[in-house]
């Protein structure tokens, strides 16, 4: 190894040390009489991503401040973040939340509420897990919606509503096609009707229509699958798969003239 780069690791080491010494040395109790100070180095360690000095400050902020003091709302803000940054979404959502809740009037209330949205949105990984989360960051991003309907980021959060009906839709989908690959026509027909009537506007209710036509035509139910072809058409006219399963359109007979 050349003397320069045994220079660099040196330094690199001894700069993480630092760091590391810096950490363990930080302790709120210094603060104690003094909430102002508090905040500000509370925010510091923060802007200096040592999120475990800034949840530990920020967290004895809110317990120390008036329910009355400016710096409260601000407290739980970035508590809630740094709960974010260290990957603790649903003590993230807890402290957005305690703040939309107890200050509802504050200019950080419609960002808290888009937090809280979102990390329940992170605490749902994947369709096929537990969607008890992924309805909850709906219901708050529908809070969002209601409560500051002129927020710049009502549109984040609409858009962010549609992408998680589409995971719901998907996990409801994908239970229909459990049945449906074994032939429990009926069982996969109650999925998909889930699909199309909860979430209508999401890309997967083409789909569930779809295998929705596709079983009632299996179990020989045709009035029920004549009716999804006319809903299909309706609302996909010029999809080729549509076309394909449900065929064209009856032409319209002409009106008799009137003699």
């Amino acid at each position: 190894m050349s003397p320069v780069r045994r220079l660099r690791l040196l330094l690199l080491a001894l700069t993480g040390l630092g760091a590391a010494a810096c950490s363990r040395g930080f302790d709120v109790r210094r603060y104690a009489d003094n909430s102002e100070r508090l905040y500000e180095v509370a925010l510091r360690e923060y802007n200096g991503r040592r999120w475990d000095n800034a949840v530990a400050a920020f967290e004895r902020l809110t317990t120390d401040l008036s329910a009355r003091d400016t710096l409260l709302p601000r407290a739980y803000y970035y508590l809630a973040r740094a709960h974010d940054r260290r990957d603790e979404h649903l003590l993230a959502a807890q402290s957005f939340s305690r703040l939309a809740e107890t200050f509802p009037d504050d200019t950080l209330a419609d960002d808290a509420l888009f937090g809280a949205a979102r990390a329940y949105q992170l605490l749902w990984r994947k369709p096929a897990l537990d969607p008890q989360h992924g309805q909850q960051a709906i219901a708050t991003y529908r809070t969002l919606l209601s409560s500051y309907p002129n927020s710049p980021l009502a549109a984040q959060a609409g858009a962010r509503i549609g992408a998680i009906e589409q995971w719901l839709a998907t996990k409801d989908y994908d239970s229909g096609m459990h049945y449906f690959r074994r032939k429990a026509y009926d069982s996969a027909i109650i999925y998909f009707k889930d699909v199309v009537r909860n979430y209508p506007n999401v890309p997967k209710a083409r789909e569930a229509y779809l295998r929705l036509h596709e079983a009632y035509r299996r179990i020989r139910y045709a009035e029920d699958a004549r009716e999804t072809c006319e809903t299909l058409r309706q609302r996909y006219p010029a999809d080729r798969d549509v076309r394909r399963s449900c065929g064209a359109p009856a032409p319209v007979s002409a009106a008799a003239p009137t003699p």
